[in-house]
């Protein structure tokens, strides 16, 4: 590292250098996820300028500067600088309220320049202030975006870190840059994990109603079900990227979900912002322009169910978990529909139980874990307390028993006699499911359970031989 003279200021930016994410869309996610019909508020600001829409903002949310993406390297080079004895600035367009908290919060900086509701500190702006500040060549600047260009045209040194598309060749043209600092590329393993791609084997419930009616040989309906799955995917992985983009705050309190691509900021929230509706477009354009209109509806049901749970029913009891049933149930409903075939009482109310105990065994972990650490207030983005765990265990538990309940009294319908030649061969299922829901509940209370049982069962060496074997007991009675 170049060694400079105390008496040079080093002014370091914000978004996209002490941080891994930008305050502008940090503010804007919070603020639909906070004030989900705000709509024309924040229009209203933005017809008015750049600066009056960061103001508004930032106002409006309530964005936890302690828990934020802060780069590690930049927060120790502005330690050893100033422990040279070097004056520290933070210069940043975002707004002054927020850029104040994070100087108060990482005291660091020995003054803050930032945009208010009139002025956007950004591009030329910085630069002529801190000119006017530091003078000419009176400063160096650590930055990494375009609008930095302008900045370090008057900065003595150029520092640059994690730099957008071309910046770098740009600012080496001005002959001052000293040191270029890459950290936090993302990865192809980040994409997948933020678009969920493990996610999609719930969507083989799709396939149920085509096993369920004996019509899995059909290669029509088979190849119907299939783009049913893939347009369904494109859907849920739509959904997934909009839910980390709205439970940014929620994550980042939670120690697994802290590592979340967007959480960390190893993914740009812009970019996001940009995907997420591209999936979702591509999944219904393919399943209005190949799939009945019927499957079309159901997407549009689950989209409508996820965001209102993304916005709000997951922070209320009881309906959260009644919810995410629902949206299970919908995945069997969908492949019903893209084949046109028929649901029967026995297949919906089957799924209702069991997913429900499901859902139950999510919230079960996560006040588990919670109370593991000696918390007893509200779960934080939940509308349960750890308190709750007795009365919640009591009620996943007899969800599941009861969807064993329906398997058994679904062999005795007249339907299923003459759907299965020995549709007596089916209550082998019954023991093999009461056994898995039982396990599943003690896995729980142990607390060795994923904080989603479906994953946890696709994992499970145990549950993937009990789904084998259960398969093997349909197929015999068939």
């Amino acid at each position: 590292m170049t060694v400079v003279a105390p008496t040079v200021p080093l002014v370091v930016d914000l978004d996209g250098t002490l941080l891994r994410t930008d305050l502008l869309y940090e503010t804007g996610m919070a603020f639909v996820r906070q004030h989900p019909f705000g709509f024309f508020k924040a229009l209203g600001w933005l017809l008015k300028g750049k600066a009056p829409l960061k103001q508004g903002l930032a106002e409006a949310t309530d964005i936890d500067v302690t828990v934020l993406p802060y780069e590690p390297v930049v927060i120790q080079l502005i330690k050893t600088e100033r422990s040279k004895g070097r004056t520290i600035i933070l210069a940043t367009a975002s707004h002054c309220s927020l850029a104040e908290r994070i100087a108060k919060h990482l005291q660091l900086f020995d003054q803050v320049w930032a945009s208010d509701g009139k002025k956007n500190l950004s591009s030329d702006r910085k630069r002529d202030l801190l000119v006017e500040q530091y003078g000419e060549q009176g400063f160096d600047y650590l930055g990494n975006s375009h609008d930095d260009i302008a900045v370090w045209c008057s900065a003595r040194q150029a520092h640059i870190v994690n730099p957008d598309a071309g910046v770098e060749n740009l600012a080496r043209a001005q002959g001052n840059v000293v040191q270029v600092i890459r950290l936090n590329r993302w990865r192809l393993h980040d994409w997948s994990k933020a678009l969920r791609f493990h996610q999609w084997v719930k969507n083989a419930l799709i396939f149920i109603p085509l096993l369920a009616s004996h019509q899995i040989m059909n290669v029509g309906l088979l190849w119907q079900d299939t783009l049913a799955f893939l347009f369904f995917g494109l859907c849920a992985s739509s959904v997934y990227l909009l839910n980390d983009l709205l439970d940014l705050a929620d994550d980042r309190h939670h120690q697994l979900k802290r590592h979340r691509p967007f959480a960390a900021g190893r993914l740009p929230l812009k970019t996001g912002i940009l995907v997420f509706p591209l999936f979702l477009i591509g999944s219904y354009a393919g399943a209005l322009l190949w799939l009945p209109w019927e499957f079309a509806a159901v997407l549009a049901v689950y989209y409508a169910l996820t965001l209102a749970y993304s916005l709000s029913l997951k922070r209320k009891m009881a309906i959260d978990v009644v919810a995410l049933a629902l949206l299970y149930t919908l995945r069997i409903i969908a492949g019903a529909a893209a084949t046109s075939l028929a649901l029967t009482f026995w297949m919906l109310a089957f799924s209702m139980f069991m997913f429900l105990s499901l859902a139950l065994v999510k919230r079960y972990a996560e006040l588990n874990e919670a109370r593991q650490k000696g918390h007893t207030e509200k779960t934080k983005g939940r509308g349960y307390y750890p308190a709750d765990l007795e009365m919640i265990s009591s009620l996943g538990a007899a969800s599941g028993y009861l969807s064993v309940m329906v398997l058994a009294l679904y062999i005795h319908d007249y339907a299923t006699s003459e759907r299965y030649a020995h549709p007596q061969v089916i209550w082998l299922a019954c023991p093999m499911l009461l056994f898995w829901i039982t396990r599943v509940w003690l896995l729980t209370h142990q607390g060795q359970m994923h904080d989603d049982p479906v994953v946890f069962a696709i994992k499970d060496k145990v549950s993937l031989v009990l789904a084998v074997m259960f398969g093997l007991v349909f197929w015999v009675a068939a």
